[in-house]
């Protein structure tokens, strides 16, 4: 079948070619701006997103700190034997702030822990319990992946919009082709009858 289609010649919608149709020239202009855009769409999308994350997550590292607190209770559950320090439960805590305040709230701490066990939290400029801050590596890990994913969702865009439209042109060439053979068919019946 290769043999009946000739040499693949690079760009040719857009050389001199007596068979070149208007459609051709719109169809290529059309595939390649949907590649720009969806190049584009993806890399600057993928590129804010990455940063927005990494900017927010390096603000909360530098923002929250750690801070000692107390069991207020006894924790429920039994101590865990020695080595054994995966398993935590939830307990209230008491912490004080810097500006003197004390503050409680819910923190997960070891089963069987003791009323007035020291437990470390984090804390953000308010007081308030947070969860520990990620490391600068997993920030970059984080941002990576959601830039990533944010950079396809946003070249799915264009690219989608190009292949619609793509299509579009192809049953609009297919049309007229249909209409120039109801047109020109019949004559060919008779040339060959």
């Amino acid at each position: 079948m290769k043999a009946f289609r000739g040499p693949k010649v690079w760009l040719w919608r857009w050389r001199r070619n007596p068979l070149r149709r208007r459609a051709d020239v719109v169809e290529a202009w059309v595939v390649l701006a949907a590649w720009l855009l969806t190049v584009l769409a993806g890399v600057l999308a993928g590129l804010a997103a990455s940063g927005s994350v990494e900017h927010g997550l390096a603000r909360e590292r530098a923002d929250w700190h750690p801070a000692v607190a107390r069991v207020v209770a006894q924790a429920p559950g039994k101590p865990a034997a020695s080595g054994a320090g995966g398993e935590r439960v939830w307990a209230e805590v008491r912490w004080t702030v810097a500006d003197g305040s004390a503050h409680t709230g819910q923190a997960r701490v070891a089963p069987g822990s003791t009323a007035g066990a020291a437990v470390a939290v984090w804390t953000d400029p308010r007081g308030h319990l947070v969860t520990r801050p990620t490391t600068a590596s997993e920030a970059a890990f984080r941002a990576t992946l959601i830039g990533s994913m944010v950079g396809v969702g946003a070249a799915a865009v264009p690219f989608v919009g190009g292949t619609v439209l793509r299509g579009r042109l192809e049953r609009r060439r297919m049309d007229r082709w249909d209409a120039e053979w109801a047109r020109l068919g019949p004559q060919w019946g008779r040339m060959t009858g």
